[in-house]
C-alpha cells in the first residue's frame, strides 16, 4: 500500500483564554506563526465558574489532490482513504488524559494570521486584519459564533493517554471538498462541547504546526 502525503497551507489557534491578570479575554489574539498548535479547556481558573478553551484551525488545500487523480496518480472515489494526521508535541505542562477531540468542517475561511505568543495573548488580530482570532475570521469578517462557525457533521478521536497522535479518517470529507458538495474551508479541532462546558480542565494537548523545524512532524 503507497501512501502519498498533503499538508496543511495554514493553520492557528484561536482562544478566549484570560490574559495573565486575569481579568480580560485574549479574544483578539493570533498563533499563525507558531511551532505548536494547543487545545485545551480551563476550568475556574479566574472565578468560580470561569470557562476558557482554544482550538486549532487547519487547512489542507485540494488542488493537488485533483490534480494527482486527474493524473491517475491518485485512484479513484471509493479505492483511497485520506487519513488527517496531526503529530503529538510532547512538552513538560500537564497532559490531560481520557478526553475527546472534534474534527468539525468550517463553514467560512480564516485567516492564519503571524502570532507567536501563546503565553501572553499579546499578538492582537486587530479585527482580524492580522488572522483570525475567536470572534473574526478574518479581515472585517467575524464568526456568526464565537469560536469558529462548524458544518453540522464531526468526526472524533478519544485520548487515553493523552499523548496520541490525531490519526483521523477523513475520506467521506476531502470526496465532498473534491466534488463540490461541501466548500473547503479547512477545520477545526476542538474539545467536544461536553468537555469545553465541563468542570473538568483538559490542559494542554499539543501538535506540532505546519511552521515547525520537524518537516516530518508537519500536520
Amino acid at each position: 500500500m503507497s501512501i502519498k502525503r498533503y499538508f496543511a497551507t495554514k493553520d492557528t489557534v484561536i482562544t478566549n483564554a484570560y490574559l495573565p491578570s486575569l481579568q480580560i479575554r485574549g479574544t483578539g489574539s493570533n498563533q499563525g506563526a507558531s511551532d505548536v498548535l494547543d487545545v485545551f479547556s480551563i476550568f475556574a481558573q479566574a472565578n468560580s465558574s470561569s470557562r476558557e478553551a482554544s482550538r486549532l484551525l487547519t487547512y489542507f488545500p485540494t488542488t493537488n489532490i485533483v490534480s494527482d487523480r486527474t493524473a491517475g496518480l491518485l485512484p479513484v472515489s471509493g479505492s483511497v482513504s485520506f487519513v488527517m494526521k496531526l503529530y503529538n508535541a510532547p512538552h513538560s505542562e500537564t497532559i490531560p488524559k481520557g478526553f475527546d477531540l472534534l474534527v468539525s468542517p468550517l463553514s467560512q475561511s480564516f485567516t492564519e494570521g503571524n502570532g507567536l505568543d501563546f503565553e501572553t495573548l499579546s499578538d492582537k488580530t486587530r479585527g482580524g486584519e492580522r488572522g483570525a482570532d475567536w470572534i473574526f475570521a478574518g479581515s472585517g469578517s467575524q464568526w456568526s459564533t464565537q469560536g469558529g462557525d462548524f458544518l453540522t457533521s464531526a468526526l472524533s478521536q478519544t485520548f487515553d493517554s493523552g499523548i496520541e497522535d490525531l490519526e483521523i479518517d477523513i475520506t467521506s470529507l476531502v470526496e465532498n471538498w473534491i466534488n463540490g458538495n461541501t466548500p473547503n474551508n479547512g477545520v477545526a479541532v476542538r474539545l467536544s462541547t461536553g468537555s469545553e462546558s465541563g468542570t473538568t480542565s483538559y490542559y494542554t494537548k499539543k501538535f506540532f504546526a505546519r511552521g515547525t523545524e520537524f518537516f516530518y512532524k508537519r500536520p
